[in-house]
């Protein structure tokens, strides 16, 4: 997933396009808008807004000395490792790639250590616990332009056009029965109300 964090955009909210479907997990919604792009579906007139977002930060447990210097070798060790097999690649002695590659390695970790140190000293104490943040949402909402909604929930399997066309209530009677109810009807006031002698036998 690709996101940019430029300037913003001075077009159209898109918060403002109508609900699509939503969803409880970010992985679904994103699931969603990959099936609507691999079906031909133009999904720039898609977008997921996490409704509800809160940061949640887990302690994973005590920051000591140790863990300190561990946690510094490890992402020294990965950045001379990198620095070593870029400056191997492009040395022109030959077979030069691993030693340069296990130096990068050997100092990056030993530099991760003493920056690990030192860090945790300059803290002061006032972090002494590893975490992991996080952004949660209570929901995922996954917007569509009105214009596409209907082709969006049709892919998705969410029912037919949108907005659903009114269903034309089919008659009771037919015509032929209306006209003979109201004959009917005529008959029985003439007959009742107008001053005519009831029929004897």
């Amino acid at each position: 997933m690709s996101t940019s964090m430029g300037p913003r955009s001075t077009g159209a909210d898109v918060t403002r396009r109508p609900v699509l479907v939503t969803f409880d997990d970010y992985a679904d919604a994103q699931k969603a808008v990959d099936t609507l792009s691999d079906n031909g579906f133009p999904v720039q007139n898609v977008a997921i807004v996490g409704v509800d977002v809160r940061i949640v930060e887990s302690v994973l447990g005590r920051l000591t000395w140790g863990k300190a210097a561990m946690s510094g070798m490890f992402s020294g060790a990965w950045f001379g490792l990198l620095i070593g097999l870029f400056v191997g690649l492009f040395s022109s002695t030959t077979g030069s790639v691993l030693p340069l590659v296990g130096l990068g390695l050997l100092y990056g970790a030993a530099f991760g250590i003493v920056w690990g140190l030192v860090s945790h000293a300059l803290s002061g104490g006032k972090r002494d616990f590893v975490s992991r943040q996080q952004l949660q949402a209570a929901r995922y909402d996954v917007l569509c332009e009105q214009a596409v909604i209907g082709d969006a929930k049709k892919i998705l399997g969410l029912g037919g056009a949108w907005p659903p066309e009114p269903t034309a209530t089919a008659p009771t009677t037919s015509p032929v029965e209306d006209v003979a109810a109201k004959v009917t009807d005529a008959v029985g006031e003439r007959t009742e109300g107008n001053g005519f002698p009831p029929a004897t036998a």
